[in-house]
């Protein structure tokens, strides 16, 4: 790669290709935009964006003149004049909600057919949008089956999810809230990250690429969600005269929690006295005054799901000895209240299951805590469950169900091999993942 080191061949002049295209120009790698339409790539040749978005034009005009950006619909051309090549070619919906991959599944052909007559080393990153699995499925089967293996083992695939908004992408590129590359060789993804974007600021990240193919679309869906759950949020202050401007703007001051990574962590069900009996009573309002919610009003029933395939879980192993490590809804408190385990032992207990449990901060609260009154009325058949041997929980049970993150929880890690754990909450390593099993993950 030594020899063309910073030449990198752009498929696709749309509007994350144009944007690209200039950018990287900009950043002084040589760069060559492909596409088959004559009239993006005679636009770029002549110092013009054939999209509309600020300050695309300026940029073009001042690469084309410098030589550094020129387009071609020549793919040999490309494929032999660079080492890089950037796959940005549009992935528009089928009918069916899937993935059209009709435009990359062309390109790659392209690109593979040119590495045939090149045959030397090339690298090949897809930053269109492409669900989870595709770089796997479907553009190495492509290369295999165009390149042979041979040939192959000399390209190098990376995924790099494009974070670009229309209307601000070039202040987006130079100014990313992050840059993520998915590679299947970490030191290439160092290299390539070094070569790509050495001077944007902000946070790199190099993972795998299943895992980078995913970023794109779980931010998607949560932008999807934010922007439909602040519009129901209005559609709630307004049916009681309340300015749900100042409501959000009070609720994005608070970073700690609200704006932050504190509640997006994969894991148990969520569970505690706030949380439940709050948003209950929002939708108990917001249905007597006839309001469609959709979002908030599901927020429980996904909650009820999750819980339930935590239960399939258990259960999926055919044991029949359960040992629960934590049965207050969160670490370092001894509120059992609407605790999500609760609901999942008493499904346990009446389809037979042979179920203990430990947990100090409950043991304690048995004797004298705020918690007694509710264990004697509410749980006294599970409290009865209760032992202060987690020795002897674990050695009695086939099954070992970690609740909660509490430290001494955490030397529990390197249990017996005939035993199975099951983390609820992502513990951060684990020895013997034979049979270990995270509820998602």
């Amino acid at each position: 790669m030594d020899n063309k080191k910073g030449k990198i061949s752009i498929f696709g002049l749309g509007y994350i290709g144009c944007v690209l295209s200039a950018c990287f120009a900009k950043k002084g790698l040589e760069v060559i935009g492909v596409d088959i339409d004559s009239f993006k790539v005679e636009s770029i040749n002549n110092g013009l964006s054939p999209i509309i978005e600020p300050g695309l034009t300026p940029l073009i005009r001042e690469a084309t003149n410098k030589g550094s950006l020129r387009a071609t619909n020549d793919v040999h051309f490309a494929i032999n004049n660079t080492d890089i090549s950037m796959i940005c070619v549009g992935t528009p919906s089928l009918p069916n909600g899937n993935i059209d991959y009709t435009y990359l599944k062309r390109v790659v052909k392209e690109i593979a057919n040119a590495l045939l007559i090149k045959n030397s080393n090339h690298t090949i990153i897809t930053r269109s949008t492409i669900l989870p699995g595709t770089t796997n499925t479907i553009i190495k089967p492509i290369l295999l089956e165009v390149c042979g293996e041979k040939l192959f083992l000399d390209i190098k695939l990376c995924h790099n999810p494009e974070f670009l908004r229309e209307g601000a992408a070039i202040s987006d590129f130079f100014e990313p809230p992050k840059t993520v590359i998915g590679v299947y060789e970490e030191e290439f993804g160092e290299f390539l990250m070094s070569l790509l974007y050495d001077d944007i600021p902000g946070e790199k990240i190099i993972t795998d690429v299943n895992t980078a193919e995913t970023v794109k679309y779980v931010d998607n869906v949560f932008h999807a969600l934010k922007v439909s759950f602040a519009n129901e949020v209005g559609v709630f202050c307004k049916s009681l005269g309340i300015d749900s401007y100042k409501v959000m703007e009070i609720f994005c001051k608070d970073r700690k929690l609200n704006l932050s990574p504190y509640y997006l962590k994969p894991g148990k069900p969520f569970g505690g006295s706030c949380l439940l009996k709050d948003l209950s009573a929002l939708i108990y309002r917001a249905k007597r005054n006839y309001l469609e919610l959709p979002v908030i009003y599901n927020i429980l029933h996904s909650n009820d799901i999750h819980k339930k395939n935590v239960l399939k879980l258990i259960m999926s192993f055919g044991k029949r000895d359960i040992g629960i490590i934590g049965l207050s809804f969160k670490e370092n408190t001894d509120d059992l209240r609407f605790s999500p385990i609760i609901d999942i032992i008493e499904s346990l207990i009446g389809k037979g299951y042979k179920v203990s449990i430990y947990d100090k901060n409950i043991s304690l609260a048995k004797i004298y805590g705020s918690n007694r009154d509710y264990i004697v009325k509410h749980i006294q058949h599970i409290s009865s469950l209760l032992t202060d041997d987690l020795n002897s929980l674990i050695a009695s049970s086939e099954i070992i169900v970690m609740v909660n993150k509490e430290t001494e929880f955490l030397t529990l890690l390197d249990i017996p091999k005939d035993k199975i754990l099951i983390d609820l909450v992502r513990v951060n390593e684990v020895s013997n993942t034979e049979n270990y099993y995270g509820v998602c993950w």
